[in-house]
């Protein structure tokens, strides 16, 4: 496994590679931080009896959503240790008030966030806090000990439950990272001093603070992955900036000695994801249709409900019968499904309709290979076995947003039916498609024709992208108008 990391002026992408091929994409606008993991001192705006929820102003564009089961009940029995199923890794639930019990208007709490914003939805946030480190994350203000349930192991999940015993002096709550596989106490504790010290300095400036406050902000994208991520599984780490790498360097050599050797920094400035074929992968990732190997395809159909992805044969006829065709493009179908759900970051009700099958035997063994497959997957996900009609439901937990929302926008020419790339994503695709011309354009200067919005976009907000050309040209780069080119439209010309 690869990790290869590609940083720029606008923004940071993140890209896992499996067998040589992208299964995750994690993108991050410098501009624009995520939300999630993000610690604020906020002020409920509004209480909803009728759905058991309230709305927090955390300073975000749209109030946050607190529902009644996300907030911590200050009169219950902290002292009541909890401890996660063995099985599962899940906590028992609490007993549940009603909202209007555990909260007033105008009530100033401490919460984070939890799910990021949608473009129709306000953030989703707790009040039961999670500070991740390494190899443990601390919950302080719910006194739980748990395990990941990517531990399967029996007996390693008890010894590690009975060392977290071990470790918890101060009444607050515990759970074993999955990179905490293996470690001892004394793997643990620094950790656990770091995320205390951390917690801590949150709670005075809570102290200090009015709402809506930010108190605390995750590491960005680069630092997270590393923290996050970089194990044994990882061969190699590229990163093509060297302001990110000595900063990576430094973070692994914090969290993972031995592994920060694996950290390298590329030559490819600009042109990581490009050599690695992801940049490919990324433009078919905002398409419906995906081919396989075979010439059968799947069609993936994102909606609000929900994603429904449907396989079809295509051009592949098979040899020997009907039967052992489907099944066969079923097989192929199961492996780039979950690597397209784990690409694109879809979550929610997720519906795939496979070709039907008439032995029994054969639905089973999809089934099981589909579950196999999603063992892959970090999100949390449950599936369902097939339903009379075929169909094969399942759930996956949401906490960013996915590829198609972060490259995307509602598209103006189809009332909002459909969705077209964002001005900032055009921006930077003229940049990388424009060095890649370079030897054509470089000391002669080059012409981008583009849509308005376009060309505005490349004078204001994304002025650097123009300057980085110039550089890499040792020319002038001009722009030009053309309002009857489509918004994603653009020609480069010598100029």
């Amino acid at each position: 496994m690869k990790l290869l990391v590609e940083n720029d002026v606008h923004q940071t992408r993140v890209a896992v590679l499996e067998e040589g091929r992208p299964s995750e994409i994690y993108l991050e606008h410098h501009a624009d931080r995520g939300v999630v993991g993000n610690v604020y001192q906020g002020r409920v705006s509004r209480i909803l009896p009728g759905m058991q929820a309230a709305f927090v102003d955390i300073g975000l564009k749209r109030d946050a959503f607190l529902y009644a089961g996300d907030v911590r009940d200050t009169l219950a029995n902290l002292d009541e240790l909890a401890e996660a199923d063995p099985q599962t890794g899940e906590f028992p639930p609490q007993e549940i008030r009603p909202i209007e019990d555990l909260l007033q208007p105008g009530q100033e709490l401490v919460v984070q966030t939890v799910k990021a914003p949608l473009p129709n939805k306000g953030a989703r946030i707790s009040t039961e806090i999670t500070l991740p480190g390494r190899y443990v994350v601390l919950l302080p203000t719910v006194p739980s000990l748990g395990v990941s349930r990517r531990i399967r192991d029996p007996e390693e999940r008890e010894r590690l439950r009975l060392v977290l015993e071990e470790l918890r002096t101060d009444g607050r709550g515990l759970i074993v990272r999955t990179a905490g596989e293996g470690k001892t106490a004394d793997d643990f504790r620094g950790d656990i001093a770091y995320l205390t010290k951390l917690w801590g300095s949150i709670e005075e400036r809570a102290g200090k603070s009015s709402s809506p406050t930010l108190l605390h902000q995750d590491h960005d994208l680069a630092l997270r992955i590393i923290r996050d991520r970089l194990d044994r599984k990882f061969d190699q780490v590229l990163i093509d900036d060297e302001h990110t790498y000595d900063r990576a360097v430094a973070f692994a050599r914090e969290v993972e000695p031995e592994l920060a050797g694996r950290i390298e920094l590329t030559e490819d400035r600009g042109r990581l994801f490009e050599h690695f074929g992801v940049e490919s992968e990324i433009e078919a990732a905002l398409r419906s249709r995906v081919w396989l190997k075979s010439g059968g395809y799947i069609v993936i159909n994102q909606t609000e409900a929900l994603v429904a992805i449907d396989v079809n044969t295509g051009r592949f006829v098979g040899k020997t019968s009907l039967e052992e065709t489907v099944l066969a493009t079923n097989r192929e179908a199961v492996e780039e499904i979950v690597r397209q759900i784990r690409l694109r970051d879809l979550s929610g009700i997720i519906v795939i309709d496979f070709i039907d099958m008439t032995e029994a035997e054969n639905r089973e063994a999809i089934f099981e290979a589909l579950q196999e497959e999603l063992k892959k997957d970090r999100a949390k996900n449950q599936v369902l076995p097939p339903s009379e009609f075929g169909l094969v439901e399942l759930t996956r937990k949401r906490s960013r947003s996915n590829l198609q929302s972060l490259l995307t926008r509602p598209c103006p020419y189809c009332e909002g039916k459909g969705r077209m790339l964002a001005t900032s994503t055009i921006c930077l695709r003229i940049k990388h498609e424009l060095l890649r011309e370079l030897d054509r354009y470089q000391g002669r200067g080059a012409l981008i024709t583009a849509h308005p919005e376009i060309c505005d976009a490349l004078r204001a907000d994304y002025k650097e992208v123009v300057r980085e050309l110039e550089a890499a040209l040792d020319a002038r780069v001009q722009l030009q108008a053309d309002s009857d080119l489509h918004h994603e439209r653009y020609k480069f010309s010598a100029s």
